[in-house]
């Protein structure tokens, strides 16, 4: 099921509650065999086409609010600015739109029924156009029917915060290499009121159109046919992708160009940011992933045509239903009655016998309607009246249960309604505890002890209701992993008076026969509605509830482990001293790795400080400090942490390592011991044990966290929650697009990065990677960044994308082979030489090489230069950035522009570039890890005792902060509060993520369950 945009501009300082409106969330369809059908989402009007024709009368109303002009709806499109932010429509209109909406749908099963009413609600709306234009002047998505959809059941709840993350602000400053000239940007064109909003659409819609940064470009109507017949659909694949998404048309056209051009996420937000209008990284990937959603829509739609002809069933309006469908839901539901091998459902039992002619009779003409006229003896389903009359009733039960109009109309009722999802102990369950019990007394098999301990696990939700509106993520998710070990049974209650208004009016309106109609034809119709609601409508809507609310908490999951991943690896790396790496444990000692400066293994030992022999071991533990200059000791956080660390502490505190002065952390070695046999690592150190690999890992992960964690796959790092009852495929894609971003942002020293790290550099992948990695060892270090274009594969996409992200250091550059230039004339004689022959590579240093400037900008930084009396070779002095201060303050960034013929945008970066000081690290404004002298534990709290800590995970319903005492406490997100953030982070989910300071107040210690509640203070800048 593909998103609906939303219209949640929220002015008021309130969280807002957005889980009432659960239909965002993206192809989420459901794996089972469903035996009748599956009923679409009602499209709204905006999204519907019941022909070319049709679709074009409305384009215009829709857009301009001049009716008057049906003939050309491309034409409006071409001066379309972004639209100002716009209040949300009330809730009353928007479900009276909602169910004209659905009334222009062709519904598969009502053809020839209910013509003469749609010609009825087409006359109403045309009526209702001007109104319905006025509204969309208020409207903050362009498109106003989907919009409203949603606007009608979002609830404000002062305690709940919903979880759509949105890296905005954070995104932009990696984006821009973290501006060192923040002062000169004082007329930042993005100019947003600070509000609390977390709804991840609208912040996008936000985010393109405080104001057009960028040119608005209409797609010329020739492109747009071409899109339209290359997926072969009859819906305009901008529009869809502009409503889906919240985003304006014009950047939509400019990302599936850019897309469609091969250029990656991170090389668009940096350096395309006027095309994008400065969306951010995760804007920019939920844009892509609709666009392929939508080409995978197109193609599986092509292929069940072509299946569907095959078989000699396809006429020309079930094609055109197939090509209108919007979702894969929607294909599905006009597919599934044709599937090979799925039973025929009743509906379709009743049609093979003829019976369809007598339903059509029935509510058109009932007056000449005979039923016994249909009785054929001996014939299955005809013998009798009653059979007809049953067979009648399940062909209108199906047209009941597939008609746009009725089902729009029911979720309108449920909306007005309080549905609730309610989850008991099955009865395998209560079976098993009670085994249990039984045997309490003889010895478990340890199979048996695991169950017990799953079940007690959800004893939460042992009897648990809530409304689906108000149900947490986290609780779906949990509830969804007690149904599947069959530990739980979930149900969705709807409340019997849905049936009832229901019942009474399709019997009254909807499904009223057209002309008078005997008692017994009566009672036929209400029997369909009654069997038609229980036996299809609400299965459908209970599967629908559940889809819509696991796709929803999928999705917050995701979002979740993203902006713990991008918070893990920009962590700011230790540089310039030796440290200790431990991995600490019992029985097998603990295992030391001692690293320089620059991340060289320098020592491996083992010491056993939990055995007899302390003494000997602390006297290894000095003679190895001093004669390597050690004062870092890194801990990881697995088994023998604590009495590890207590044994630190006890050393530091006696002054025992004097005269150094020694410290020690914690750190997270969650995927140390996989990463410690994995391929990687054994190519790296062959010659150590894969214990004594752990310890090097554990200490490199907070020398340069990054590098090291790029190495680990990242759902095994310790991050997010629910890893496994969320889509694998989403969740991967996600994780590698945020390594991706960040191993870009923050930039690689092209001549001493590992080559598993410049496998993630946007537009490399392993092979050039290694292709690089070879040139590197056979040639020396590259000098200049054109000497990329020697390395095999490394053709001129591959290097527009990847040269702004590689960093060539003059100190890494100029050491190693005494005979790097001769290497530059040898390549061209190599097989794939002949188109790199021509290109004239210098063999000299370029000082813009080692800056975020890209070269297709050299030209311009040139220019900049000169005007501002500086060089190149003055990078990052104080001298350069004084001059250009002074440029900047006498004549705009955007005059400036002008005189050097580039976009502010691009200016803006070249600035930072020449100003920002050599080896420039963005990571500099993230936190590091807190090394510490002393041990406290958890029977040293008390209640109301103020800390600070780190935060060390996020999860849906809060963060887990290290306060250093062996247990991280919990912040429960209720506790998450506005006035306790600052500025600058109020905009994201939670505003907490891994690695930021905060401090905090102790509210409850359980010792027994080992358990810290915490309250937020405020967080640490």
């Amino acid at each position: 099921m593909m998103r609906r945009p939303r219209t949640s501009t929220v002015k008021a300082v309130k969280y807002q509650d957005m889980d009432s409106d659960l239909s965002f969330s993206v192809t989420a369809s459901s794996d089972e065999d469903i035996e009748e059908w599956k009923p679409p989402e009602p499209k709204p009007k905006a999204l519907t086409k019941t022909g070319q024709t049709a679709g074009e009368k409305k384009a215009p109303a829709k857009r301009t609010a001049k009716p008057k002009e049906p003939k050309e709806p491309k034409q409006p499109k071409a001066p379309k600015v972004p639209k100002e932010p716009k209040p949300r429509v009330p809730r009353k209109p928007a479900a009276e739109r909602k169910t004209q909406a659905a009334k222009v749908q062709k519904g598969s099963g009502a053809r020839g029924l209910a013509g003469t009413k749609r010609k009825k609600s087409d006359e109403d709306k045309k009526d209702d156009k001007p109104g319905e234009d006025k509204g969309e002047k208020q409207m903050d998505c362009p498109q106003i029917e989907t919009a409203e959809e949603s606007g009608s059941s979002i609830r404000m709840k002062e305690e709940r915060v919903s979880f759509i993350v949105s890296e905005a602000p954070q995104a932009d400053r990696w984006a821009g290499e973290g501006s060192s000239l923040a002062r000169l940007k004082a007329k930042k064109e993005e100019v947003e009121e600070e509000d609390f909003t977390f709804d991840e659409p609208c912040q996008k819609k936000q985010k393109t159109s405080g104001a057009c940064l960028g040119q608005p470009t209409a797609l010329p109507s020739s492109q747009a046919q071409a899109l339209r017949n290359e997926l072969n659909m009859n819906w305009d694949l901008i529009e869809v992708l502009s409503i889906l998404t919240c985003v304006e048309r014009w950047v939509c056209v400019n990302i599936i160009t850019l897309l469609r051009e091969e250029n990656t996420v991170p090389f668009m937000v940096r350096y395309r940011k006027e095309m994008i209008n400065h969306m951010d990284a995760d804007a920019v990937r939920d844009v892509q992933l609709i666009y392929e959603e939508l080409c995978s829509l197109a193609k599986k739609t092509k292929s069940v045509i072509q299946t569907l002809k095959k078989d000699g069933v396809l006429t020309d309006e079930l094609e055109q239903d197939l090509r209108n469908c919007r979702s894969a839901d929607e294909l599905d539901h006009v597919y599934s009655p044709y599937k090979k091998g799925s039973k025929l459902s009743k509906a379709r039992r009743a049609k093979a016998l003829g019976l369809e002619e007598a339903a059509s009779a029935l509510m058109e003409k009932p007056h000449t309607l005979d039923l016994r006229a249909w009785v054929k003896n001996g014939t299955e389903g005809l013998s009798s009246v009653e059979e007809v009359a049953t067979g009648v009733e399940h062909i209108l039960a199906d047209m009941i249960a597939k008609d746009p109009e009725t089902l729009t109309y029911i979720k309108t009722l449920c909306e007005n309604s309080s549905v609730t999802i309610q989850s008991s102990v099955s009865k395998s369950a209560l079976k098993d505890k009670e085994q249990d019990k039984s045997v309490q007394g003889q010895k478990k098999p340890g199979a048996q002890q695991n169950k017990n301990k799953d079940i007690d696990k959800f004893h939460l939700y042992f009897d648990f209701t809530s409304n689906i509106q108000r149900i947490q993520p986290h609780q779906t998710l949990a509830i969804n992993r007690g149904e599947s070990l069959k530990i739980l049974t979930v149900k969705v209650n709807i409340p019997d008076r849905v049936k009832s208004d229901f019942t009474r009016w399709c019997i009254n309106n909807r499904w009223r026969p057209r002309t008078f109609a005997r008692e017994e034809l009566n009672v036929i119709i209400k029997n369909a509605v009654e069997d038609s609601y229980k036996r299809l409508i609400l299965p459908f809507l209970t599967r629908s509830y559940r889809t819509k609310l696991t796709s929803a908490a999928e999705k917050e999951s995701i979002a979740m482990f993203v902006r713990n991943l991008r918070q893990r690896l920009l962590v700011c790396p230790i540089r310039g001293c030796v440290i200790m790496g431990v991995d600490p444990g019992f029985r097998h000692g603990c295992k030391l790795a001692v690293l320089s400066p620059t991340s060289q293994i320098i020592h491996t030992d083992v010491v056993y400080l939990h055995n007899s022999g302390q003494q000997r071991e602390a006297d290894k533990l000095r003679h190895l400090m001093i004669k390597y200059s050690c004062t870092r000791v890194v801990i990881g956080n697995g088994t023998a942490c604590r009495e590890t660390e207590s044994f630190f502490a006890d050393l530091i505190s006696r002054r025992y390592f004097h005269p150094l002065d020694v410290s020690y952390c914690i750190t997270n070695e969650a995927g140390a011991s996989i990463y410690s046999v994995s391929p990687e690592a054994v190519k790296e150190m062959p010659d150590l044990d894969p214990n004594l690999r752990s310890a090097v890992s554990i200490g490199r992960r907070v020398q340069d966290p990054m590098a090291e964690l790029v190495k680990i796959d990242p759902k095994h790092i310790g991050i997010g929650t629910y890893q496994h009852d969320v889509s694998a495929g989403a969740l991967k894609a996600a994780l590698d697009g945020v390594v991706q971003e960040c191993v870009s942002f923050v930039g690689v020293d092209i001549n001493i990065c590992s080559e598993t790290l410049m496998r993630h550099v946007a537009g490399l992948n392993a092979g050039r990677a290694k292709n690089i990695a070879e040139w590197r060892e056979q040639n020396g270090p590259f000098i200049n960044r054109e000497q990329l274009k020697l390395v095999k594969g490394m053709g001129p996409k591959t290097y527009q994308q990847c040269a702004g992200f590689i960093r060539i250091n003059p100190q890494t550059s100029a050491r190693s082979s005494p005979h790097p230039v001769p290497a530059v004339p040898e390549k061209p004689a190599a097989k794939k030489a002949k188109a790199k022959t021509g290109v004239n590579i210098p063999t000299s240093f370029n000082p813009l090489d080692q800056t975020c400037i890209h070269p297709e900008s050299y030209h311009v930084a040139q220019r900049f230069l000169s005007i501002v009396d500086g060089s190149a070779d003055q990078i990052g002095s104080a001298g350069l950035q004084q001059c250009v201060e002074s440029k900047v303050r006498s004549s705009s960034v955007e005059e400036l522009a002008r005189t050097v013929d580039t976009t502010p945008e691009t200016l803006k970066l070249i600035i930072d570039g020449l100003t920002q000081p050599p080896g420039f690290d963005i990571r500099q404004n993230f936190g590091q890890a807190d090394f510490k002298r002393g041990i406290v534990s958890m029977s040293d709290l008390r209640v109301g005792a103020v800390l600070t800590g780190r935060v060390d995970n996020t999860a849906l319903f809060g963060a887990f902060v290290d306060i250093g005492v062996g247990r991280a406490g919990l912040i429960h997100k209720s506790n998450i509060t506005l006035d306790k953030l600052p500025v600058s982070q109020r905009r994201r989910s939670l505003a907490l993520g891994p690695g930021e300071r905060v401090e905090v107040r102790v509210l409850n210690v359980d010792h027994q369950r080992g358990r810290i509640g915490l309250d937020l203070i405020r967080v640490l800048q």
